[in-house]
C-alpha cells in the first residue's frame, strides 16, 4: 500500500509539471492532524519560487496512513524527486531528521528530544482572578450561533453526538487538569466536530482528539526547532495576561486550524489573565501566543457580534469570521531605518536596505528583543551593547563581535559575514543557546567546541565536515542543521550518522510513472 501511495505522489507532480521542467523536488510532513508541503519544480531560466509543487497532501496523508500500519509510524518524513521521464525516487523516514524546504532550505535533526527550550515566562507570577467563563450563557450562545449559522447557509449543520460525563471525566484524569466550565458545557451538546470552520475557523476537536493533541503538543518534534531556536516569545495585547512561553503544559487545545495552529484554554494564566482564556498557539505562534477572549463564553459572544455586523463571507458550504488583527509592538521596515524609533518597539525586522544600516536610533528603543537585518549588513554592533536583544540576524561587514561579548540577554544568533570572522568573542555569551554560521566566512571553528551550552548549531556540509574531521562539535547540541539548499534526504541521513543519530527506519521506492508534461 505505501508503494501504491508513492506511486499516486510521483504520477500528481509529474501530471501537474510545467513545460521545460528538469527536475522536481517535493518535501513533506505528515503527523496527527496536520500535513506539511513544500517543493518545487526546476525550470530553465525561472526561479524555483516561481513554480512550486502543490496539490499531492491527499496522497502524502495516504502514504503516512500506510506507514503507520505497517512500521508504526506516528510522524512521517518524506522526500520525493521526479524526473521529466517519469522516474522518481521517495525517501521516507520516522527519525529525527526532516527537511526544511521552503523554510530556508536544509535538514535538521533532534540529537537530545528531551531537551526544551528555556521559556522566559516560566517564571511568570500566575493570575489569581476566577475564571471569566458562564457554563449556562456558553450552552445558550452555542445553540443561538448555531441557528444563526443555519440562517446564513439556508441549513441546519449536524453535530455528532454529546459527550457523556464519565467521558469528559475519564478525559479530564487522563490530561491531568479539568476543563473550563463552559468548555465542559459545550462537549455536553456535541463531542466536537460539526462544521469544518465553526469556532474562529478552526475545527472543534472531539475529546479524544484534544487529549492526543495535547499530549503530542507537550512532547518536543523536530519541525518546530528552526523556528524556535531563534524565536523571541513577546509581552502578549492585552500585556500580562498570558505567560512569555512558546507552549504550556496547561494550554489544552481544543480546535485545530488543520495547519499546526491551534485554539486552546488556557489554564495557568500570568497576573492579570483569567483561567479558561482563550489562546492561538502553535507552529505559527513561536512568538508566544495570541490572546482572543477571557473565555468560551466571551468567544462565543465574539462569534455572534460579527454575525449581526455581517463580518463574514459565505464560500460554499463554509462561514469565514472576519477577525481584526493585532499588533505586538512588531515593525518590518523596507530600506533606511528612520532616525526615530518608538519606544515600545519589540521585533524588528529590516529589509533590502542600501548601504550598510546604522543601528544608533535603536538606544530609543530599551525593549526590543529581536533585530533581523534580511538582505543587508550593517558595520556597528555598539549600539546593541546594551539593549535586551534576544534573538539577533544580521550580516556583518568588516567590523567584529567584541560588542557581543558578555552580552547577557542574547540566547540566538544568525551571522553572515562579508569576510574572515573570528567568532572568539561568542565564548563570554552566557545564554547562548543558538546558533546559525552558515552565511559566515569563520576563521577557525574549533571554538565552537568551547560552547558548553550551546544548543542548535546550524553550518554547510562543508563546514560540519571541517567540525567533524576535527573532532569538535559542541558536545551539548540538542537539535542541529545542514543549511545547504540543495541537499538532499540520502545525504542529510549519512549527515546525522556521523553526527551519532540512528536514522531508524527508512522506506525507499522507486519507479517510473507516464508523463505527458514536455
Amino acid at each position: 500500500m505505501a508503494e501504491r501511495a508513492a506511486r499516486r505522489i510521483a504520477e500528481n507532480i509529474v501530471a501537474s509539471a510545467p513545460a521545460g521542467w528538469t527536475r522536481a523536488v517535493l518535501a513533506g510532513t505528515a503527523g496527527r492532524h496536520s500535513i506539511s508541503l513544500s517543493g518545487e519544480y526546476a525550470v530553465a531560466d525561472s526561479p524555483s519560487w516561481g513554480n512550486p509543487i502543490t496539490g499531492p497532501s491527499k496522497e502524502l496523508g495516504s502514504l503516512a496512513e500506510a506507514l503507520k500500519e505497517s512500521r508504526g509510524w506516528e510522524h512521517t518524513s518524506l522526500e520525493i524527486v521526479c524526473q521529466p521521464s517519469g522516474e522518481y525516487r521517495l525517501v521516507a523516514t520516522a527519525g529525527a531528521i526532516g527537511s526544511l524546504r521552503g523554510q530556508g532550505g536544509g535538514f535538521q535533526a533532534v540529537l537530545d528530544p528531551r531537551y526544551r527550550l528555556p521559556q522566559p515566562g516560566s517564571g511568570q507570577e500566575e493570575g489569581t482572578a476566577a475564571p471569566a467563563g458562564d457554563p449556562e450563557l456558553a450552552m445558550a450562545r452555542f445553540r443561538e450561533y448555531m441557528q444563526r449559522r443555519a440562517a446564513i447557509l439556508g441549513r441546519p449543520e449536524r453535530l455528532p453526538p454529546p459527550a457523556s460525563a464519565a467521558a469528559l471525566d475519564e478525559a479530564e484524569r487522563r490530561i491531568g487538569r479539568s476543563l473550563p466550565a463552559d468548555l465542559r458545557a459545550l462537549y455536553l451538546i456535541a463531542d466536537g466536530g460539526g462544521p469544518r470552520y465553526l469556532l474562529e475557523d478552526y475545527a472543534w476537536l472531539s475529546l479524544e482528539d484534544l487529549i492526543a493533541v495535547h499530549a503530542d503538543l507537550r512532547e518536543p518534534v523536530w519541525f518546530g526547532w528552526d523556528a524556535a531556536w531563534k524565536s523571541v516569545v513577546f509581552d502578549a495585547d492585552p500585556p500580562s495576561t498570558v505567560r512569555r512561553c512558546g507552549g504550556h503544559p496547561a494550554w489544552l487545545p481544543f480546535a485545530t486550524g488543520e495547519d499546526g495552529n491551534y485554539l486552546a484554554v488556557d489554564l495557568a494564566p500570568a497576573r492579570a489573565g483569567r483561567p479558561g482564556q482563550v489562546i492561538c498557539i502553535g507552529r505559527d505562534y513561536d512568538d508566544g501566543p495570541a490572546y482572543i477572549a477571557d473565555s468560551i463564553t466571551s468567544l462565543l459572544g465574539q462569534h455572534l457580534r460579527l454575525l449581526e455586523q455581517e463580518a463574514y463571507e459565505k464560500e460554499d458550504d463554509y462561514i469565514f469570521l472576519l477577525q481584526p488583527e493585532c499588533n505586538l509592538g512588531t515593525w518590518k521596515i523596507v530600506g533606511k531605518l528612520p532616525a526615530e524609533v518608538p519606544p515600545t518597539l519589540q521585533s524588528l525586522h529590516i529589509n533590502d536596505a542600501i548601504g550598510l544600516v546604522d543601528l544608533a536610533p535603536l538606544t530609543a528603543a530599551p525593549h526590543l528583543r529581536r533585530l533581523h537585518l534580511n538582505r543587508c549588513a550593517t558595520a556597528d554592533l555598539v549600539p546593541i551593547r546594551e539593549l535586551p536583544v534576544e534573538s539577533l540576524r544580521l550580516t556583518l561587514e568588516g567590523g567584529d563581535l567584541t560588542s557581543l561579548a558578555g552580552h547577557r540577554d542574547l540566547t540566538s544568533l544568525d551571522l553572515g559575514t562579508t569576510g574572515p570572522m573570528d567568532i572568539a568573542p561568542l565564548r563570554t555569551v552566557p545564554n547562548l543557546r543558538g546558533l546559525d554560521l552558515s552565511r559566515a566566512d569563520v576563521r577557525d571553528l574549533t571554538v565552537l567546541a568551547d560552547l558548553r551550552d550551546l544548543r542548535y548549531l546550524a553550518l554547510t556540509a562543508r563546514q560540519w565536515t571541517v567540525l567533524l574531521d576535527e573532532g569538535k562539535v559542541p558536545p551539548t547540541l540538542a537539535a542541529v542543521r545542514l543549511a545547504d539548499d540543495d541537499a538532499l534526504l540520502d545525504e542529510a541521513l549519512a549527515w546525522s550518522g556521523r553526527l551519532g543519530l540512528d536514522s531508524g527506519d527508512v522506506f525507499r521506492a522507486t519507479g517510473t510513472v507516464g508523463s505527458d508534461a514536455g
